[in-house]
């Protein structure tokens, strides 16, 4: 007598479950800050200094003194002229500015000690002699950036967890940061299973045999993986053999931090994952409420994690993007990895609710809302390339045209 089958486990619950294993790596790296887009910063980043360092000019014009162009302007109202005593550039220190005087400066120059404001030099005129006519009464502090007014000395500009972007590379060199310390990179195996699959290149399109496949799987998954920042080894195709796959995971447990394979994590008797797992280590997730990605486990392989995803390729996608990137993002320490979502209207009608949570693929339209591609079936990978997102939809949740949806962009989970 079969034991009865128990209910699947939402979503929420295997994310929580799964990032419970996480850990974060152990290891630190010093790289170079060019070469640190997204890594995951190991300690808070603290500034020596201000930024900017002094007081400078947000504008090409003439440092002046208020209380001087106020009484050129009263004691020379049809001219209000003052002469300019000295030019100050970026990067060059000027002097003290002299009483009823003007200093040319240019953007990001220092503003001499005595001045107060800046006057743009469209609101100048140049006249002949070397005076300048100041036509705008200037309010003090006037297009003056203020020593400090970017990041302040002693203040943690970057912190521990957080994932690098061109940006914070930009305020990390701002501080004077050269080399930035880093979480190691995640060593991840991949492999995929299946008698059936072939490799693009191997065989010509018109002499595949019957029932054969190429393998798009393990190229999407290579580049989520990549993109992730990870270190990847390419293990290629495994044989539909239990022999195969312990020997495979055996070998792929020895110097990673995760395997993570695609297809074989199923009930058929050609699928071998769960056994071969089972046999070398633990399982500790199988099979999730969600749609597409039924078929997803979660073991350990001697010291490493193991993730095994469906082998239908729109399935392998969403499972990867909802629980195999946060699983990666928490093992390098990131503080945040939680998916963020957009309340859009939805254009489309979706009348078959399903019992489990649901991701569908979509875009958007120039009307500011979301237009459904017309095959959501999980083995359709032409839904992902024509979609730019994909709608997080509540079991049992029916929509209709007008509502407000949970809309997901890929931009926010590819990366």
């Amino acid at each position: 007598m079969n034991a009865p089958r128990l209910p699947l486990k939402s979503l929420d619950d295997a994310l929580a479950e799964l990032l419970g294993f996480a850990t974060a790596l152990k290891g630190v790296e010093s790289v170079s800050t060019f070469d640190a887009d997204a890594r995951v910063l190991a300690q808070d980043v603290v500034s020596a200094l201000h930024v900017p360092p002094q007081d400078n000019s947000s504008m090409d014009g003439y440092a002046v003194r208020c209380a001087d162009v106020s009484q050129a302007l009263n004691v020379q109202p049809a001219q209000g002229l003052l002469p300019v005593t000295q030019r100050i550039a970026a990067g060059s220190p000027g002097a003290p500015l002299a009483p009823m005087s003007v200093a040319r400066i240019f953007t990001g120059a220092p503003i001499p000690a005595g001045a107060d404001a800046v006057v743009m030099q469209e609101d100048c005129e140049v006249v002949e002699g070397g005076g300048v006519r100041i036509k705008a009464m200037p309010a003090p502090g006037q297009w003056i950036r203020r020593a400090g007014e970017d990041v302040t000395r002693g203040a943690v500009v970057l912190s521990k967890g957080e994932r690098l972007t061109p940006a914070s590379l930009g305020l990390a060199a701002s501080i004077g940061m050269n080399l930035l310390p880093v979480v190691r990179r995640p060593r991840v195996a991949l492999f995929s299973t299946g008698d059936e699959l072939v490799m693009p290149g191997a065989v010509a399109p018109e002499q595949m045999r019957p029932g054969a496949i190429y393998n798009s799987n393990r190229f999407f998954l290579r580049a989520l993986l990549l993109r992730l920042g990870c270190e990847v080894s390419d293990l290629g195709i495994v044989p539909d053999r239990l022999d195969a796959t312990v020997q495979a995971l055996q070998g792929a447990a020895q110097h990673h931090d995760l395997i993570l394979t695609s297809g074989g994590v199923s009930v058929g008797e050609e699928d071998h994952i769960k056994p071969a797992v089972q046999s070398l280590g633990s399982l500790d997730l199988w099979q999730i409420a969600i749609k597409p990605g039924k078929p997803f486990a979660y073991g350990r392989v001697q010291n490493a994690h193991f993730i095994g995803l469906p082998g239908n390729p729109v399935s392998s996608f969403v499972t990867f993007l909802v629980l195999v990137r946060p699983f990666l993002l928490t093992l390098m320490g990131v503080a945040d990895v939680a998916t963020k979502s957009i309340a859009l209207p939805a254009h489309f009608t979706w009348a078959r609710a399903d019992k489990r949570r649901e991701f569908l693929r979509v875009r958007r339209n120039a009307a500011g809302g979301l237009d459904l591609f017309s095959n959501q079936s999980s083995g359709v990978l032409t839904s992902a390339v024509w979609g730019d997102g994909v709608v997080d939809n509540a079991p049992g949740q029916t929509i209709a045209p007008g509502d407000l949806v949970r809309f997901v962009p890929f931009a926010e989970i590819m990366g």
